[in-house]
C-alpha cells in the first residue's frame, strides 16, 4: 500500500495495488454522503485505490507524516 498526499489541496490517495496503469480504473464510486471519498475500480469491480478529500480530518496524522508528498 502506498499513500500520496497533496497538502495544498488537502487530498490523499491510497493505492491498494502497486501501480494503476492508465485506463485501468474504469469506474469511480463516490463513497460518503458528502463526497469525501472516491473508490477507483477496475473492470472486474476490484478496488484499486481510494481518493480522500479533507485528508487532514479523515486520516491519522501518523499516516500523513509518512505519505509521499505531491503537488
Amino acid at each position: 500500500m502506498r499513500v500520496t498526499y497533496d497538502a495544498s489541496a488537502n487530498m490523499a490517495y491510497i493505492y491498494l495495488v502497486d501501480r494503476i496503469a492508465p485506463g485501468e480504473a474504469v469506474e469511480q464510486v463516490v463513497a460518503g454522503e458528502d463526497t469525501t471519498a472516491v473508490l477507483d475500480l477496475d473492470s472486474q469491480g476490484r478496488v484499486l485505490g481510494i481518493e480522500l478529500f479533507d485528508a487532514r480530518r479523515r486520516l491519522h496524522p501518523d499516516l500523513l507524516d509518512v505519505a509521499e508528498r505531491i503537488g
